[in-house]
């Protein structure tokens, strides 16, 4: 097996959530692969940081802010981007946001704003980027899901939901467009040490609970992302398409 089938060289790739954490390493990793990324937040020049990591390795990348509960917002970002390139090949939809409460006192707003970041921004995006990709006769669309797709959690309705829901997107379209060579899949992280889990991390007893499931017995630092989330976005993955990823320490062989 050649190193090449791993290449992202000569590869356009779109990536929310690229501020920080998990989205911040995906968009170096695939920089580093060879991908020209362009990284987006919600805050303008909020990929500073990334885009000089990025630069500073020798790679290429640009940002464009977008606020994902924005549906026009989510429109611009795909157009602007198109505006740039002719077809975006890869799509990672890693932005996204989480609101703790329990159900009973849920505040619906915080309901929509969840489901707006989380899924709709998700299936706009490739929506909006799939028809290019299907002209061009290939594309990858990665999002990201989560162990709250296979599970319930507690206080976390909307996310729970919103990330059931992701799963069920990526195979819907997987479904749609795999005839086109346009492979749909997904990461389901695992704990990793981000923003959206500090309050586990936080809690003694649940960081505890959570430590004690995960036969690598540590948290998922961001880097451990970037070998999924660059397999999913290279030729290695041309047969795998439909499927949601766990990189998760074994927490769900558990």
């Amino acid at each position: 097996m050649s190193s090449s089938m791993f290449s992202l060289s000569d590869k356009v790739a779109l990536v929310t959530g690229a501020s920080r954490g998990l989205g911040q390493k995906i968009a170096e990793g695939l920089a580093a692969a060879g991908a020209q990324v362009i990284c987006s937040s919600s805050r303008d020049n909020g990929c500073d940081e990334t885009l000089h990591n990025i630069h500073e390795a020798g790679g290429l990348a640009t940002q464009i802010a977008a606020d994902l509960s924005d549906v026009d917002s989510v429109t611009r970002l795909a157009d602007t981007a198109l505006s740039q390139h002719a077809c975006i090949d890869i799509l990672i939809n890693v932005g996204g946001t989480i609101f703790r409460s329990p159900a009973v006192d849920y505040p619906y707003e915080q309901w929509q704003n969840v489901m707006r970041v989380n899924l709709d921004a998700s299936f706009l995006l490739a929506q909006k980027l799939a028809p290019a990709m299907i002209s061009a006769g290939q594309g990858k669309i990665v999002n990201i899901a989560s162990m709250l797709s296979y599970t319930g959690g507690i206080t976390v309705p909307a996310y729970t939901a919103s990330k059931h829901a992701v799963a069920g997107l990526t195979k819907a379209l997987a479904n749609e467009w795999g005839s086109h060579n346009i492979q749909v899949n997904a990461i389901a992280p695992g704990y990793f040490k981000t923003d959206n889990t500090q309050a586990l991390q936080d809690d003694p007893v649940r960081n505890k609970e959570i430590l004690n499931r995960i036969p690598s017995a540590r948290w998922g630092e961001p880097e451990d992302l970037i070998g999924a989330a660059v397999f999913l976005s290279s030729h290695a993955s041309n047969y795998v398409n439909g499927h949601i990823l766990a990189v998760d320490g074994g927490w769900l062989a558990r």
